[in-house]
């Protein structure tokens, strides 16, 4: 994409997505953290079903770091993975207290130090617990779309991150970070992605791709029906 198309294509998301932002629900940067670390290999509307028993029952840092593990690991059960988030939640608060003097690091590298925090979880942390959008959080909606987009080539989250940021400047960082997964749920679906009714479909690889791969198919498939053909197709793609 040229300069044009880059801004072009994320007003376009801009106006199909209105309402994009961050779905977990928090109140402060340390409900942040926690709601990110619940949310890997989980939705976020079970994540928003947990947290308010969670952050009634642990109202400070101090909580997170002093709640039994079993207790803990009680109450974010139907969030998946419970005991390595549990363990995780309550070392992570352990670690804001003691190195960074009760508050959650702004930056990168310090966050990074925190268990269960990483790249993407920071990106995301950094963005809206401080509004600091420095980076991309490629999820699997991000890496999905990435690659459909034809955008990055790359499997690995990082990777695709950097193939990014070559891309879009610094001013669209945070409509990206929100955009790609609106997209992602609303329209690129993994499974059945609704093509037809993209707003960026004029950008997209797999769509230009698939359209010609079903032609393929439905001219092999109408050839098939028709026996006496079946050797002229042969020919035409041997």
């Amino acid at each position: 994409m040229n300069k044009s198309d880059i801004k072009n294509f994320v007003q376009i998301l801009k106006d199909t997505y209105p309402d994009a932002t961050c779905s977990l629900d928090f109140q402060t940067p340390f409900q942040m953290v926690v709601a990110v670390m619940l949310s890997a290999q989980c939705t976020d509307e079970r994540v928003n079903k947990t947290t308010p028993s969670l952050f009634a029952r642990c109202k400070t840092i101090q909580d997170f770091a002093d709640i039994d593990l079993t207790e803990l690991e009680s109450i974010i059960h139907p969030c998946g993975f419970y005991k390595n988030k549990a363990k995780n939640i309550k070392l992570c608060a352990k670690q804001v207290l003691e190195n960074f003097n009760g508050e959650v690091p702004q930056t990168m590298d310090e966050l990074l130090t925190l268990a269960g925090v990483g790249r993407k979880s920071a990106n995301v942390i950094l963005l809206e617990a401080f509004g600091i959008a420095n980076g991309i959080a490629v999820d699997t909606h991000a890496k999905r779309i990435s690659n459909r987009l034809g955008l990055s080539s790359q499997n690995d989250p990082e990777k695709i991150e950097q193939d990014l940021l070559k891309i879009f400047p610094k001013e669209h960082l945070k409509d990206i970070n929100h955009l790609f997964v609106w997209h992602g749920r609303k329209t690129c679906d993994s499974r059945k992605p609704r093509c037809e009714e993209c707003s960026v479909r004029n950008y997209c690889k797999y769509i230009k791709r698939d359209r010609v791969l079903n032609c393929v198919i439905w001219d092999r498939v109408f050839f098939c029906a028709k026996r006496d053909l079946v050797p002229y197709l042969v020919i035409i793609h041997q």
